[in-house]
């Protein structure tokens, strides 16, 4: 932490000094705008970053209310799922969520039962037949529901922990235990073996937007593409990967 900043949350935690809280807000601002960047992808078109920012500032001031600078803690580290999880409650309760979400399981649903039924991943033609629809129907339904799936990882049992993305840790380090140790090792293969039946394409979205933190507007670059097919692209790959997850932890539950 640089001086000033350590000098602002001083100021802030000691005195109470309202100047110091704005300054700290405006100084961690673009911790906001980096999370709503990223959560934007798939979002419907008329939703404007400004508004995930503004959800996201409301985590962001709770976290400089909360943030005790004696724990040694990093505020970013400490700010970042507060904000995540403010924009997601904002998302989730705008008028279009519920609908796109149900609309969303019903295409995880597809995709699980085509693969139990195949041994394979369907392909878009084999889904499109199946749900009724269009192969064009398809893709726009695809490109449609990226919302809901941002926030239906967060409520999956198959995410990671605080602050980390949904294909991060399966369980708390901090607890060794040999069993859990077991189920969290044969969950992450489960998970790779998902994610590699995704197409080329797909698998590159995810590492680089779950892994390597890119944006939407940066992995289009990588790839070529618009960000518009990158949306897609994700879309469609957590829909295909939350198919397979939720059979396969159904079948892991089961008696």
């Amino acid at each position: 932490m640089s001086p000033d900043l350590a000098d602002l949350w001083r100021r802030y935690k000691e005195r109470a000094d309202l100047r110091a809280r704005e300054a700290l807000l405006l100084a961690y601002l673009p911790l906001v705008r980096y999370v709503a960047g990223r959560l934007s992808i798939g979002l419907p078109s008329h939703v404007d970053q400004e508004d995930l920012e503004s959800y996201g500032l409301f985590g962001l001031i709770e976290a400089v209310e909360r943030f005790d600078p004696a724990r040694g803690t990093k505020f970013e580290t400490y700010a970042l799922p507060r904000v995540r999880g403010a924009i997601l409650d904002g998302i989730r309760a705008e008028t279009w969520a519920p609908a796109l979400r149900q609309r969303a399981r019903q295409m995880e649903e597809a995709y699980a039962r085509l693969e139990a039924d195949l041994g394979r991943s369907p392909t878009d033609a084999e889904l499109a037949a199946y749900l009724g629809i269009t192969p064009e129907e398809l893709a726009r339904r695809e490109a449609e529901v990226g919302a809901s799936v941002v926030v239906s990882l967060e409520e999956t049992g198959w995410q990671g922990g605080e602050g980390q993305g949904p294909l991060g840790r399966l369980v708390d380090e901090s607890a060794p235990d040999p069993v859990q140790e077991a189920l969290e090792s044969e969950r992450r293969e489960v998970l790779a073996r998902a994610v590699e039946r995704l197409s080329e394409k797909e698998r590159l979205v995810i590492t680089l937007y779950y892994h390597e933190g890119l944006t939407t507007k940066e992995i289009a670059a990588v790839l070529g593409v618009t960000p518009a097919r990158v949306s897609q692209l994700h879309s469609k790959a957590i829909l295909r990967l939350r198919g397979r997850l939720s059979r396969l932890r159904s079948q892991l539950i089961s008696p």
